[in-house]
């Protein structure tokens, strides 16, 4: 299920939920290094993490799913947040050239028809950022976190995902390993962890990211056609003689 946008909100305002978006906002700006002239969305709950891009991208938009409700973003200027439905995002084909899906596939009930729907919309070249909880991790067993909360994927479920949607991933990651706790100890040693994790790729991360470009052909496996048994042909019986009828006297 969708975890309100307002305890989303409340979550990256406390001190627990501030380190994972700094360490979420550094690891994202490594896959999108240079935004420039390109249109970025953000599809779930994003705004935590794609405010970085507004001063280089031609446009950023924050798309939230209905079940989990909407908020006003950014606090200044016009509003760049919607309501949508994950199943059927109103855009044109191929107008993204970036998108960041984040707290939405574990909470939707139709995970195919999103990625589908994020497939339509990007451009040919266009790269798709998608961070998942962990099955494996920590975090998704605490509810206390917004990761906690929905369905938690394995890598091997999420490229089976990305096969079935045309996706080709291109990076795989994963980040978030000091533990889910508020404790002052864990959140000063919180960015040793994550360091040291990423560096030596320890078990037990809170959350997979992996980066997929669009799919523009469906590989399709040659198919043998069929060889239909010939019916068996019996030799047709040959015409009786024909019976000349005598003439009556």
């Amino acid at each position: 299920m969708h975890m309100d946008v307002v305890d989303l909100r409340s979550f990256y305002a406390s001190p627990l939920g501030l380190f994972a978006e700094r360490a979420l906002s550094r690891y994202l700006r490594t896959r999108w290094q240079n935004c420039a002239g390109l249109s970025v969305l953000g599809l779930g709950y994003a705004v935590p993490f794609i405010g970085q891009f507004r001063e280089e991208a031609v446009r950023v938009a924050a798309f939230m799913p209905a079940e989990q409700g909407v908020v006003n973003w950014p606090a200044e200027g016009a509003s760049s947040t919607a309501l949508v439905d994950g199943g059927a995002i109103p855009l044109p084909d191929s107008c993204i050239d970036r998108v960041l899906l984040v707290h939405a596939l574990e909470a939707t009930e139709h995970p195919r028809e999103m990625l589908s729907e994020i497939w339509r919309i990007l451009t040919p070249g266009g790269r798709l950022v998608l961070i998942a909880p962990n099955r494996t991790g920590l975090w998704s067993r605490v509810d206390a976190t917004p990761f906690g909360h929905g369905q938690p994927f394995s890598r091997g479920q999420l490229r089976d995902l990305m096969r079935e949607t045309m996706f080709s991933p291109v990076h795989w990651g994963e980040a978030l390993y000091g533990p889910p706790f508020a404790r002052r100890l864990f959140l000063e040693l919180a960015p040793l962890l994550e360091k040291m994790g990423a560096q030596f790729s320890l078990p037990g991360a809170g959350v997979l990211v992996v980066e997929a470009t669009k799919q523009l052909y469906r590989p399709v496996a040659a198919r043998r056609r069929a060889r239909l048994p010939l019916p068996e042909l019996a030799p047709a019986p040959l015409p009786a003689p024909a019976t000349r009828v005598k003439d009556q006297p």
